[in-house]
């Protein structure tokens, strides 16, 4: 089975710089608290890193 990510948002984007907002929303995250499931491959990863520090992840099997 593929493997996929669970994101969370964590923390505020306000103050944030536009690209980490902009990252946020592309992971399909509006408010904190939400929790969106994306597939795990090189490009979410990569976007989880540039925000890692706003948002928690969890790997689940799908």
């Amino acid at each position: 089975m593929a493997k996929k990510l669970e994101v969370t948002l964590k923390r505020s984007t306000i103050g944030r710089k536009p690209e980490q907002r902009k990252t946020v929303e592309a992971l399909g995250l509006k408010k904190i608290g939400q929790t969106v499931v994306q597939n795990d491959n090189d490009a979410i990863r990569g976007m989880v890193g540039k925000v890692s520090h706003l948002v928690e992840v969890k790997e689940v099997e799908a």
